[in-house]
């Protein structure tokens, strides 16, 4: 049996080393003192996702829809994040940084930021650049199938 080539590598191996990511993301971000992983729905808010639904978050970060809703009852009562009521549909609810959610967001990116460094350190910048472009390429295509996409944040 020969080895599979790239093309045959890629999705496993993405899907692989997309999930040894968030874990070493997430363990980073306990030792820092974040034990849950409520920083990842304020991270991905933060990001350009304000206003979304629950559920478009839950699809974005990765987690069930009624484990988000538990992380967005502790945000809720730290003050970090508003759900609202959506106008066209109001069993639909989006959820909205607060100031102390930004402030939450802006301390959670720089601590994010280091361990991204940490863990990229063995890349060169051309060569972290390249695979930007690359995995930039591939959500393009992405963005195109159907159900691919959360949707588009409301407008406030």
């Amino acid at each position: 049996m020969t080895a599979p080539n790239a093309r045959e590598r890629f999705g496993i191996r993405l899907s692989t080393v997309s999930r040894r990511w968030r874990r070493a993301l997430d363990h980073h971000m306990a030792m820092a003192g974040h034990g849950d992983t409520s920083w990842a729905p304020l991270v991905h808010l933060g990001a350009g996702g304000d206003g979304l639904s629950q559920k478009a978050l839950a699809k974005r970060v990765g987690m069930e829809g009624s484990s988000l809703v538990r992380h967005l009852d502790r945000l809720e009562a730290k003050g970090q994040v508003q759900r609202v009521s959506d106008e066209q549909d109001r069993r639909t609810k989006r959820v909205f940084l607060t100031p102390a959610g930004r402030e939450a967001v802006a301390t959670l990116q720089q601590e994010l930021l280091g361990v991204e460094r940490e863990l990229l350190s063995d890349l060169s910048d051309d060569q972290l650049e390249a695979l930007l472009a690359a995995i930039d390429l591939i959500d393009q295509r992405l963005q195109r199938e159907p159900g691919a996409l959360e949707e588009p944040p409301a407008s406030t």
